[in-house]
This record gives C-alpha cells, structure tokens and sequence, in this order.
C-alpha cells in the first residue's frame, strides 16, 4: 500500500539533505517535494493560497501571517540561520559615515518590509547603533506577501518602473537593506561586518534565525501525531549533517557550510538547534523587533506560535 504524501516545500541544504536525497524519512508518509525555483515565490503562495501541506516559510512572514489568522502553524524546526550586518549598505557619496547618519535618510529595503533579513538589519541598526528606526524612510522594492498588511507611515514604495539597484548606486537614495549591488560607490555601512556579527554572537547570544517551517491546520487538527512526526524527520536530517560538520567530512563547503563551523568554534554547541528551549532568546529579540518595528500590534506568547505537540521537543 502507498504511503501518503504530503505536499512540501523546503529548500536543498545540508540540514535538508538527507531528506530530499530519501536516506531520512518518515514513519507514516512521505514528503512530496515540489521545487520552487525562487523559493519566496512558496512563502507567497502558502500565505495566499496554503497551497502546500509543509512549507518551509520566513519566520516574521509568519509572525505577520499568524497575526492575521492565516490557516497554518509553525514548528520549532530553523532551518535557515545567518546574521546580517552585511546586509545593510550605503552609497559613498551620501555623507553617511556612522550608522546614526542614516537618520533622516531614504533607504530601499529589497521586496517587502516584513522581509526577515531587514527587521534583523534594522534590529541591529537599533540595538547595537542607536538608529531611531521611524526616523528614515524604507522604500520598497515590492509588496508583502501577507496582503492585509499596512506599513506604517513612513514605509513607501519605489516609483514604478524603477529598479532598485540602480536608484541605489546613482545615490537618488541614499544605501539599502538585503540587495547585493556590485557598483564601486555602494559600500557596507558597518565595517568588517562578518565579523561584527560573530562578535555579536559572542558578547550577547545574538544568533538570528530567518526561517522556519509550517503545516496547514487542517492537517494539524486531523492527525495529533504529524506535528512531531515532521519535527523528528527534520531534526534527523539536521542531526547528520551537523555530525559532518563536526567531523570535517563536507568535502566542498558552502558559505553557509563554513558560517556554521565558525558558530561551532564560537559556542561549542549545534549551530541549528530545533526545539522553543533553545531558541527562546532569539525569538523574544525578534518579537521584540517585530513589534516595535510595527510589524505586529504586540508581542505574541512563543508558544501560540507552534504546534502544542512540539512544545517540549528539541534537537
């Protein structure tokens, strides 16, 4: 007898590997991967559509989407981790020579407002700077994928028929937030910024996380036992790539490969740890963002966040 499937989407990494090559799988189904090419095109068509079963999803989409009742629900399963004082950058030719500087200035964030990589750039920007964050002007690239949302005021589009990169090095605004631009005048506002983020992982825990995964509701209410089924095949999946990690055994490692053996050689812990225990802090720094970036009205309880049955689970 076939087993079920489930329709999914998640993006090919190490921590995922071992699920799309079959090696891991799960008891009672299976997952029916569908490839999305762009993968914030899925994040977009589970708000708008719950088009997939499982859906690996954005983690302050989801917070905005939860804020307004969207049918699925998350797990504690953080697949994608990173930090951004990188992401923010600044054209030369703008005066703009400390972070406090963008104060009073106009700059593009790419896509949408909610997009997590710039609540976490404007996090730092805040936290670690001192950057009254009302005070510039976020232009946008895109819309949101949780349609009912609002920005507040000082959140406007770009002109139509616009491109951002090229606004950005021709200085009509003023630098930009999760956009590479290869153009000699559009720097990084924040020094040695690699490095910046480790230093802040080690002097305040500060780790973001960028993604996660969700389940549609119906399937959650249907079926007591799928939530932590789910949980499980990922953190099985996640628990052998990070012993290859440790061991020295990727034989050709990415970027995000290298990141997290630095994390390794920082904390001396897994570099992706699954579960709420262990992800409390930084999910109260992104609520935290989140809300005084007026992203959501208020802080949510994290447990109303995920799945009952993955309260207590971590890998």
């Amino acid at each position: 007898m076939a087993r079920r499937k489930l329709k999914t989407v998640t993006r090919t990494q190490g921590n995922n590997q071992a699920l799309k090559d079959g090696s891991v799988q799960p008891a009672s189904f299976e997952f029916d991967f569908e490839d999305v090419p762009v993968l914030v095109d899925g994040f977009r068509r589970m708000v708008r559509g719950n088009e997939f079963d499982v859906c690996e999803m954005a983690l302050t989409t989801y917070l905005c989407a939860k804020a307004h009742g969207k049918r699925f629900t998350a797990l504690p399963i953080f697949l994608v981790r990173g930090f951004h004082h990188g992401a923010i950058l600044v054209n030369r030719n703008a005066g703009i020579r400390q972070p406090k500087d963008i104060e009073g200035r106009r700059l593009g964030v790419n896509r949408g407002y909610t997009v997590t990589t710039g609540v976490w750039a404007r996090g730092v920007l805040q936290s670690e700077h001192d950057v009254a964050l009302d005070q510039v002007t976020w232009v946008l690239s895109g819309d949101e994928h949780v349609a009912e949302y609002r920005p507040p005021a000082n959140v406007v589009p770009l002109e139509k028929g616009r491109k951002m990169d090229e606004v950005v090095a021709a200085g009509e605004l003023d630098g930009v937030i999760n956009l590479q631009i290869e153009h000699p005048d559009v720097v990084p506002l924040i020094p040695d910024a690699e490095e910046a983020g480790y230093r802040a992982l080690r002097e305040r825990g500060h780790y973001p996380a960028n993604h996660l995964v969700v389940v549609r509701d119906e399937l959650l209410a249907g079926e007591p036992g799928l939530a932590a089924e789910v949980f499980e095949a990922f953190a099985e999946s996640k628990r052998r790539y990070v012993r290859q990690l440790q061991a020295g055994a990727i034989e050709k490692p990415t970027a995000v490969d290298r990141m997290h053996r630095r994390v390794i050689e920082i904390t001396g812990s897994d570099p992706l740890p699954y579960g709420i225990a262990p992800n409390r802090p930084m999910l109260e720094e992104l609520m935290a963002h989140a809300a005084a970036q007026k992203i959501i009205d208020r802080p949510m309880r994290i447990e109303d966040l995920f799945a009952p049955a993955t309260h207590r689970l971590q890998a």
